[in-house]
């Protein structure tokens, strides 16, 4: 009789043991399971977060041991892990492009500007306006200016100034300096004191 009450309570004994193990390992997987969601969110957020975020800037900024750049924004962020990474001016960007005796090449201004520097990219969007060394005026509402290629271009419709006439269009392509420059698709040429002219007339879309 004793030995059988033994057998029940080393029974028992056996069912308390596996029931207690399974409940610590259901708590430490949930543990787990939780560290996991909370470290893969940290993630989630670190990498959609700006690892820079600066406000009220004026800055130089140099090529070569030479100052080129010349950025005014009141907020400029900065996102390493976004891909592909970039900088944001979200709220406005004023830029000035210098020559090598730091005089002001081109000026561009927009509402909003993404720079991808490892492509060397401005993306320039809503009321883009440019002006260059020359007082002509440019307006437009998206504008890409690669660096790399020193070439300015866009596929919208442009609205150039200049000191006798002003000419639209849409396409667009210019060196950086927005000194040579092509129109692609032209539709119209507005003179100051006369008749606009109408782009089925221009005998070519090239305007130097």
């Amino acid at each position: 009789m004793l030995l059988r009450l033994n057998k029940v309570a080393c029974h028992r004994n056996t069912n308390i043991t596996i029931a207690l193990g399974v409940m610590v390992m259901f708590l430490l997987f949930s543990a787990c399971s939780g560290r996991k969601k909370e470290l893969g969110k940290a993630i989630t957020e670190r990498d959609s977060l700006p690892v820079l975020d600066t406000r009220g800037v004026t800055t130089l900024i140099s090529d070569s041991g030479i100052t080129r750049y010349r950025i005014v924004t009141e907020e400029w962020l900065m996102f390493d892990r976004k891909n592909p990474p970039h900088w944001a001016f979200e709220k406005g960007v004023y830029l000035e492009n210098f020559d090598s005796l730091f005089q002001v090449e081109a000026s561009i201004k927009s509402d909003t500007a993404y720079f991808f520097n490892k492509e060397g990219l401005w993306k320039l969007m809503g009321n883009v306006h440019i002006q260059n060394l020359k007082g002509e005026k440019f307006d437009t509402q998206l504008l890409y200016w690669d660096q790399n290629k020193q070439k300015v271009y866009s596929d919208k419709f442009i609205r150039i100034e200049q000191p006798d006439r002003i000419i639209t269009g849409r396409g667009f392509e210019s060196n950086q300096q927005m000194t040579v420059y092509t129109i692609h698709k032209p539709e119209g040429v507005f003179y100051m004191d006369d008749e606009p002219v109408v782009a089925d007339s221009l005998k070519t879309d090239s305007v130097n």
